[in-house]
């Protein structure tokens, strides 16, 4: 996982196959942080 760069910087891989799962990364990382800061709503009766 040290190999990931800030989500600014370009994606220096030249293989296409490892720029695709360095995106994918990029994307799982950003879906897991949204999911952490999202509010859980409950419902009071």
């Amino acid at each position: 996982m040290r190999c990931l760069k800030s989500f600014g910087e370009r994606i220096m891989a030249r293989d296409p196959d490892r720029q695709t799962v360095k995106i994918h990364i990029r994307i799982a990382l950003t879906n897991r942080f949204n999911a952490l800061g999202t509010a859980e709503i409950v419902h009071v009766a």
